[in-house]
């Protein structure tokens, strides 16, 4: 989570520019302001294990990013760590599944699916390339920024920026945007853990 939160801060602007041209330019901001929150939570209550983790850090994104991202965001974290349980040390394998139950929630949640132009075309990729062991963390790097990047064609059916049609064209989802900076956090965290595949 601390190597999300410094992507995030280090992105800010990007992604704030990103949603500059099909939203309302405070998606960054926005994102930065809940990090900078949850990382201040998790250093003050310090949770026994990483599904706790991952819920604290989801509520505080509720209760702290403005607009669709918090609920959504928060959803996708909350549920991961529900779907960890309690245990204290989980294997790469059992963090995939709990990210796909994430996701599936935040996809419920959105009405949403890949394709639409939102956060999932790059966290469904992402999860898909974790692979059958859960440890191929730069190919699932790779392919949420390819997710991504495959946002700029599409004409956004899902949330702020299908209020501007065919407009929208052009640019990038600046959700799936911040949702590959999860798995390059959680890549460049694998890298320097040693334990990368």
């Amino acid at each position: 989570m601390s190597a999300v939160g410094a992507a995030v801060d280090r992105e800010a602007d990007r992604l704030t520019e990103l949603d500059s041209a099909v939203g309302d330019a405070d998606h960054g901001a926005n994102m930065r302001r809940g990090f900078t929150a949850a990382l201040a939570s998790l250093e003050e209550e310090r949770p026994a294990s990483p599904g706790a983790v991952l819920a604290l850090a989801g509520r505080r994104l509720i209760s702290t990013v403005g607009g669709a991202s918090g609920p959504l965001y928060g959803t996708l974290l909350r549920r991961a760590g529900k779907a960890l349980g309690t245990e204290e040390t989980v294997d790469a394998a059992r963090l995939r599944e709990a990210l796909r139950t994430g996701v599936e929630a935040v996809a419920q949640l959105g009405s949403s699916a890949p394709g639409d132009k939102t956060m999932l075309d790059a966290l469904f990729p992402g999860v898909e390339a974790l692979g059958a062991s859960g440890a191929d963390f730069a190919a699932a790097r790779a392919a949420a920024e390819e997710g991504a990047a495959a946002t700029v064609p599409m004409q956004a059916r899902r949330g702020r920026a299908s209020y501007l049609g065919e407009r929208s064209i052009g640019h990038m989802d600046p959700g799936a945007a911040s949702s590959a900076l999860f798995f390059a956090a959680l890549a460049e965290t694998a890298e320097a853990s040693g334990v990368a595949a």
